[in-house]
């Protein structure tokens, strides 16, 4: 179990950062109540190193994932 939770934190993170690597903002939708705008879009800039951060993070416990033992039957 702990192996596969690692595995999916790992390739989570890679997937992050690849895809904090391909944009150059996320405006998130802004909040719309009887037809009106409440409040604007909040935009999410990631800073230069956030990309190769996460890859190299997500990497790093996807290959500790593979050294954790597996669950042995008795």
């Amino acid at each position: 179990m702990w192996r596969a939770l690692f595995l999916a934190v790992g390739v989570y993170c890679c997937l992050l950062g690849v895809e904090a690597l391909a944009v150059e903002r996320a405006v998130l939708k802004p909040k719309v109540e009887n037809g009106q705008v409440v409040s604007a879009g909040r935009q999410i800039v990631p800073p230069d190193w956030a990309p190769w951060s996460l890859m190299a993070g997500g990497a790093v416990v996807v290959l500790y994932s593979f050294t954790i033992p597996r669950r042995v039957n008795s």
